[in-house]
């Protein structure tokens, strides 16, 4: 029996997907959780007291605070067997790169039927990797990014609307600065204004 717990910030999405997986016969769902913080607290203490932990770890990506990808990366540290699946409602490949290069094993949309979601998991359960063909297409095909880790932070929150000084908020920036990253990646991406420079980068697969 394949143990597995979810992590989502959506209730109703992680109820309803340890359902239908708990419904295969080789897979069991004990436990969802509603934050990446929320997992990783049980998980240590599961490791402290040198309890058995799942065999797989199937999160969002996108949660209420620290996000999947660093989820996963935390529960990769705490325990190297336990193999690691994000799902998420925005599939671009430099979110692909960024969780493989984690050590993540599975990586679909929340799209994915229920066997699309069970073979998956029986997949980096068996330890092979389970990605979505659409989104490998994707990042085959899209070209290298002119654009710096920072650029791209700035660019992608820039995506989100609002003032230099409200975008700085986000990314932990003086607003001067990220003035000029916001500058540079325009000038790099070739856009006449921040929001243009967002999807364009995101139409490329840079952010």
């Amino acid at each position: 029996m394949i143990q597995l717990v979810i992590v989502d910030d959506e209730q109703l999405i992680a109820s309803s997907m340890a359902t239908l997986l708990s419904l295969e016969e080789d897979l069991d769902v004990p436990r969802t959780f509603p934050s990446g913080e929320a997992v990783l607290e049980w998980w240590r203490k599961q490791v402290t007291i040198r309890e058995e932990v799942p065999d797989v770890l199937v999160t969002d990506l996108n949660l209420g605070g620290i996000d999947g990808i660093e989820v996963a990366q935390q529960i990769g540290a705490l325990s190297p067997k336990t193999a690691l699946v994000i799902v998420t409602s925005h599939s671009r490949p430099l979110l692909l790169k960024k969780a493989l290069a984690t050590g993540v094993q599975g990586f679909l949309p929340k799209t994915a039927s229920a066997e699309e979601f069970a073979a998956a998991v029986r997949t980096v359960h068996g330890g092979g990797r389970y990605i979505d063909p659409e989104l490998a297409a994707m990042t085959i095909t899209a070209s290298d990014s002119p654009l710096t880790e920072r650029e791209a932070e700035v660019v992608n929150a820039a995506g989100q609307g609002g003032s230099v000084e409200e975008i700085a908020q986000l990314v932990f920036l003086a607003p001067g600065t990220t003035r000029n990253y916001l500058s540079s990646a325009m000038t790099k991406i070739g856009a006449q204004n921040r929001f243009e420079a967002f999807l364009r980068a995101r139409e490329k697969g840079w952010i």
